[in-house]
């Protein structure tokens, strides 16, 4: 029996040290997998069903394992859940001696020099902005690792940390004269020398593409990776090996300028008029957009007049901004990196407004500050084969969402990972007593206008029927805020709608209460892990196509229909199975939890691609039937009410 396998035997490593520990045979069969590709230098891509306990199948091979490990995880809350809960009770469970890490992207640690910087000039008389400063440089004096995640004090949408973090923007690295003490440096030296490593995709993928300082030497020097929650990688990968600009970014450039102006260069009044004039013509950039948040075709947007001109000024000014910076270089460092930042930043624009390139999508977003300009590739599959074939690393991609079909041919196209070997290990919860499947009948066309009642009308059924105790997940906050405002005042039971307040609070609150309903929409569909009674009902609005004017899917499109595929087949049903699986796996997260799981939309059952979605999803039973669907939630067991029964005895 080989080392892998009795770790997790009845009396192995895992089961001696870990209370109630039982693996599963799944678990086993990936763990052997994951093993053998770190033995053969190998890429493995794997699908692991909810409660397989992938993490663990992974974890024991790496540490078994005398390679250096990088684990990156698809969000933060994962990364830290990973290092704080599971590995370090994998290490103790095997006796490990393997060293580890956490490192996080560079505007999660406190930046000292940007502290000082703009506690001494403070950038605005905001009343909030100010506390908040005040409240950071509290905390600074008593924090030992600068992780901003450990500042309770300041609520996580404040406008205060840009102000106290850096990026790769505006960090001057080794010419700042709190380099020493840099909590950012600290940390990567740290992860330098561990065997093990946990990031997160955005930061892989981020100093992969940007040969960042610091971490791009970490990458060379592993042995293995390994990505959890896999799926998220495609969207990932293609933003960080395209461009974008931000009109953030260059308020930011004119901000540090004159507070350098105001500090170190008095006698140079030029700079602070030529950062005010950039940041009027910043300003006027966002204005040619309307007031609402909105996507589009940047391609389309760059013709129009008004663009055009704001545009053209903008490379005047920016010029202007060029030309007095040459004048000040080396006075001070932060200058000199200015002068850098200005230089890629009129590169950038330049490239980002020849929108005749092809093979890419140009693009724009705008939020109600801000508006961002995007050049992504449509295919990331060449380049990042290139690197994992150039590599002498094993790489495992794994998920509970990955294979369409019973077939990972869409992953492994976008990824350029057709030579990999492949294993789909079904989850161990028994689907057929633990769950049902209702698609209901009579119900109107997603998209018709009479749909939102018939939401509100079937969920009321459901949530009376659960006893609260559900999610309702929608696939556009449009409609969560119909439902949510006609739901008003027709339950009897606690609503908590995303938008309120932070996720982890309402997630917090919802199993507090034990009966509530969330309402929520695409940050909900997955990462969220609430198990036994106080989750038993999970409605779904429609399918999860994503919306035909999202400018990216538009290009991916019309890409496939020049190459003369089907585009409909081969990007939407695809994309849109693996959107719905993640949202079906928030239901089931124990061996022990029941529940029913409604999709409202008739396309499952109408369409004849409906079949590739149900064949997609867990073997629930099904049923057409609401009534059948509550009948079953009804005889739940409800914790709420057991307690209530035990007061009255």
């Amino acid at each position: 029996m080989n080392l892998t396998r009795t770790a997790f035997s009845p009396g192995g490593l895992l089961a001696s040290a870990i209370d109630g520990f039982s693996a599963r045979e799944p678990q086993i069969q990936m763990a052997e997998a994951v093993s053998a590709a770190i033995d053969a230098n190998e890429t493995l891509v794997v699908e692991a069903g909810t409660g397989t306990g992938k993490t663990f199948a992974y974890l024991v091979p790496a540490l078994l394992s005398d390679k250096k490990v990088i684990i990156s995880t698809g969000t933060k809350n994962l990364q830290e859940q990973l290092f704080h809960r599971d590995l370090p009770k994998i290490k103790a469970a095997m006796g490990s001696g393997k060293s580890t890490a956490l490192l996080k992207g560079r505007s999660n640690y406190l930046c000292l020099y940007r502290l000082t910087q703009h506690t001494l000039h403070v950038p605005s008389n905001d009343r909030n902005l100010i506390s908040d400063l005040n409240k950071v440089k509290h905390w600074s004096v008593e924090t030992r690792h600068g992780d901003i995640g450990e500042l309770t004090a300041v609520s996580e949408d404040s406008m205060v940390f840009p102000y106290v973090t850096s990026n790769a923007d505006n960090c001057i690295g080794g010419e700042c004269p709190d380099y020493e003490d840099c909590y950012l440096v600290k940390a990567r030296k740290k992860a330098m020398e561990a065997d093990l490593v946990v990031v997160n995709h955005h930061l892989f993928f981020a100093d992969l593409a940007l040969k960042d300082t610091g971490f791009g030497e970490l990458i060379p020097q592993a042995e293995m990776v390994i990505f959890d929650e896999a799926h998220q990688l495609p969207d990932i990968a293609c933003d960080y090996f395209g461009e974008s600009l931000s009109s953030r970014q260059m308020l930011e450039l004119c901000r540090d300028i004159i507070i350098e102006y105001r500090s170190k260069l008095t006698d140079m009044r030029q700079l602070a008029k030529a950062a005010e004039k950039l940041e009027l013509t910043v300003a006027d950039l966002r204005l040619c957009f309307a007031a609402d948040p909105k996507r589009g075709n940047w391609r389309d947007e760059i013709q129009r007049d008004d663009v055009q001109q704001v545009i053209a000024k903008l490379n005047v000014d920016l010029d202007f901004l060029y030309q007095v910076l040459k004048l000040a270089v080396s006075r001070t460092d932060m200058i000199d990196h200015c002068f850098d930042r200005c230089i890629v930043i009129q590169q950038k624009l330049a490239r980002l407004n020849d929108v005749s390139e092809t093979g890419y999508s140009y693009w724009y977003e705008t939020s109600r500050r801000q508006v961002t300009l995007h050049l992504t590739p449509l295919t990331i599959a060449d380049k990042f084969a290139s690197i994992v074939n150039s590599s002498e690393c094993s790489w495992v991609f794994t998920s509970a969402t990955l294979a369409v079909d019973d077939s990972f041919d869409h992953y492994t196209h976008i990824m350029g990972l057709q030579d990999s070997k492949q294993l789909i290990l079904e989850s161990p919860f028994d689907y057929q007593n633990q769950a049902i499947l209702c698609v209901p009948r009579y119900l109107p066309e997603p998209n018709a206008y009479a749909m939102a009642e018939a939401l509100v009308e079937t969920s009321i059924e459901v949530i009376n029927a659960a006893k609260g105790r559900c999610f309702l997940l929608f696939t556009s906050h449009r409609m969560l805020r119909i439902v949510g405002q006609m739901l008003e005042g027709r339950i009897d039971y606690p609503m908590l709608r995303q938008g309120t307040t932070s996720k982890r609070l309402l997630l917090d609150q919802f199993a507090e209460h034990g009966n509530a309903v969330l309402l929520g929409t695409a940050s909900f569909w997955e990462g969220v892990d609430v198990r036994g009674d106080a989750l038993s009902c999970v409605l779904i609005d429609k399918l999860p196509f994503a919306a035909p004017d999202e400018p990216l899917l538009q290009a991916r499109i019309e890409d496939c229909r020049l190459k003369g595929g089907d585009p409909f087949a081969q990007v939407q049903i695809p994309q849109a199975v693996i959107s719905l699986k993640q949202g079906v796996g928030r239901l089931i997260r124990d061996g022990d939890d029941k529940g029913v799981l409604v999709i409202c939309d008739n396309r499952l059952i109408t369409r004849a691609y409906g079949k590739t979605f149900v064949k997609s999803l867990p073997p629930m039973k099904r049923t057409r039937d609401l009534a059948v669907a509550c009948e079953f939630l009804q005889s739940l067991p409800c914790a709420n009410e057991l307690q209530e029964e035990e007061q009255i005895i």
